[in-house]
């Protein structure tokens, strides 16, 4: 393995765009790239743009009828089929929709291949982790699903045991439910509880099919949980799960939308804390899977404040050349996003929350806490089935 990092990116992914009413306004990932560029990280790690995936890349994962309605929708978004989940208020169709759509998965597979053949350690695409889109269906934003993509490619290569770790506040269902029946394949979301989120799954009790038992692993946090719950939640399920099943690769996913700005969801966790889940990620890949790390970006709707610094934090940790949360952000990319957005940009990579702490898990359950108790339930729910103590 050569080590080092890649970073896949092409400027038509901002052409994955709803529309002007859309929260998800892909102006959010050229700020990334911008604040990226503007600290210099683009010279330490390889910048490459992936081919967009191909109709067979796409079926490792969407049914062909699918593909064709994307396809279809895409070229005449009038047209768009409802029953695919397409032209609906949350995944309105759009000129070009599929091709957009595929250069993203494009880039995740293509960041899955380098670091499977060992051309680089880690590989970040921020433009990903399109998470829910279903095998026959788009959902919450997602036309095509590239995290499940690129773990489909590791396991076409070769790979028997991948772990997707998993931290947007919204659950990652569209993974889940593409690995049900795949022991080969473990994944792990601590997302908002379904009670209070769409898409109103993952609970603890989801732990995979009766082939696959305790490959799936739900925390469903709290709403109103902050830095040191998250936290505590985080180190109290992924590590044992990681050092039990021994990932040959581990890919995550870090929608910014657990931010206590975001307008969609209902956590409150800093940008200090997402900054502490990254370095965690990092190390747990060194740890338990030879430094192999894919990492994805998500959702994130606050998207001047947050997304930039917390995408720019994960480049910069992968990179091997980490922001220090104190750092003043760089004056040239504070005037892009002014002249952008008429918005006034954040003046450091920090909200002022760092260290982010958190009690160790075996520092005391406190059953009347209900982080504790979302936490317990997850423990009891799969840890057994791994032969673990809950």
């Amino acid at each position: 393995m050569s080590g080092g990092a890649q970073l896949m990116w092409d400027e038509a992914v901002t052409g994955y765009d709803f529309g002007p009413d859309h929260p998800m306004d892909p102006v959010r990932l050229a700020l990334t790239k911008q604040l990226v560029d503007a600290f210099g990280l683009d010279r330490d790690l390889d910048v490459v743009a992936a081919k967009p995936a191909g109709e067979s890349t796409l079926r490792l994962v969407h049914r062909e009828d699918y593909i064709a309605a994307v396809r279809a929708a895409s070229a005449d978004p009038a047209a768009a089929d409802q029953s695919y989940g397409l032209g609906t208020i949350d995944d309105p169709a759009f000129a070009g929709m599929h091709e957009v759509s595929a250069l993203i998965a494009g880039q995740s597979v293509g960041a899955a291949e380098a670091v499977w053949r060992g051309e680089v350690q880690h590989a970040v695409n921020f433009a990903g982790g399109l998470h829910h889109a279903m095998p026959a269906a788009a959902s919450g934003f997602c036309i095509y699903n590239d995290a499940a993509l690129a773990i489909a490619r590791l396991l076409e290569l070769g790979a028997e045991r991948v772990a997707y770790v998993d931290v947007d506040v919204h659950h990652g269902d569209g993974v889940q439910a593409a690995f049900w029946d795949d022991p080969r394949v473990l994944t792990v979301s601590l997302h908002e509880h379904p009670r209070t989120l769409f898409p109103q799954t993952g609970w603890p009790e989801e732990t995979g099919s009766d082939s696959a038992q305790g490959s799936a692993a739900n925390v469903a946090l709290p709403a109103g949980t902050a830095d040191a719950g998250w936290l505590r939640a985080f180190h109290a399920v992924v590590p044992e799960l990681l050092a039990d099943f021994r990932p040959q690769v581990l890919v995550t996913q870090h929608g910014a939308d657990t931010h206590f700005e975001d307008p969609l969801a209902h956590l409150a966790v800093s940008l200090d804390a997402q900054r502490a889940v990254q370095v965690a990620c990092h190390e747990l890949a060194h740890e338990y899977a030879d430094g192999r790390w894919v990492a994805l970006g998500g959702g994130g709707y606050a998207v001047v404040d947050v997304v930039p610094r917390s995408w720019t934090h994960l480049v910069g940790i992968a990179a091997g050349r980490p922001i220090e949360p104190e750092t003043v952000t760089p004056d040239s990319w504070r005037q892009q996003v002014f002249a952008r957005t008429r918005q006034l940009a954040p003046g450091r990579m920090t909200d002022g929350r760092w260290p982010a702490g958190w009690a160790d898990w075996e520092a005391g359950y406190d059953p009347a806490d209900r982080l504790d108790q979302a936490v317990l339930a997850t423990r009891r729910a799969v840890f057994p089935l791994r032969g673990l103590l809950a």
